[in-house]
């Protein structure tokens, strides 16, 4: 269960609060892939930064009974003073995995190499996506967030990222935000729009499309 009960966010920027979520409740469907759709700026990556617990609200609650997890490739929450490995390990610890095993998994699925033993603020945008992405894979959740992801890497590696990702979406639930309509209809069987600091729920995603193209051409 994922249940978001009368939460609120705002953000000051120079001296002017602006209000990106306005008390929503909502409960996310047990056992449907749900899409999160909405105008750029609409606060779509913030909801999901709540959902995931990364970020805490202004007001409100979201409960959680099902292991989340951090949005999907997110890179963001990586310790830049901290090796590509202390910072796997210090994940792993924190969800309770096996820390060899996960970091077993980092390095092979990672392709980083001997770059695994130097501090995150060495490596690359491509290095720190591969390593977020192997680390996400490297935990089994029972919900995944994913944030317009994007394939990185050769061609080989992105095959890759799309067997393993299909693998465990094959045996969890997942929220999506994203823009292109054929990634929602793969992918999702339901979804909300996020509008004003509002959102509506759709039961089919064709409805939520439809309304979705609405709004943006508005």
């Amino acid at each position: 269960m994922l249940s978001v009960q009368n939460v609120s966010k705002s953000y000051e920027l120079k001296g002017v609060r602006k209000n990106i979520l306005q008390d929503l409740s909502f409960d996310f469907p047990d056992g449907k892939n749900c899409a999160i759709m909405g105008r750029n700026g609409a606060g779509k990556s913030t909801f999901m930064r709540l959902l995931a617990g990364t970020e805490p609200p202004d007001s409100g609650r979201i409960y959680r009974s099902a292991r989340v997890s951090w949005p999907l490739g997110f890179a963001g929450g990586f310790n830049g003073s901290m090796t590509g490995i202390e910072n796997v390990r210090f994940v792993a610890r924190i969800y309770g995995q096996d820390t060899e095993a996960v970091i077993q998994y980092v390095k092979d699925f990672s392709e980083l190499g001997p770059s695994l033993k130097l501090p995150i603020k060495t490596y690359s945008s491509g290095m720190k996506a591969r390593l977020a992405f192997g680390l996400s894979m490297a935990i089994d959740f029972e919900m995944y967030l994913i944030d317009e992801i994007t394939a990185v890497g050769d061609e080989q590696f992105k095959k890759k990222s799309q067997a393993v990702f299909n693998e465990k979406l094959g045996k969890s639930q997942i929220i999506m935000i994203s823009h292109s309509a054929n990634t929602i209809r793969d992918y999702c069987d339901c979804g909300i729009l996020l509008e004003h600091g509002r959102i509506r729920y759709f039961s089919h995603v064709d409805d939520l499309l439809k309304e979705y193209r609405r709004v943006v051409t508005a």
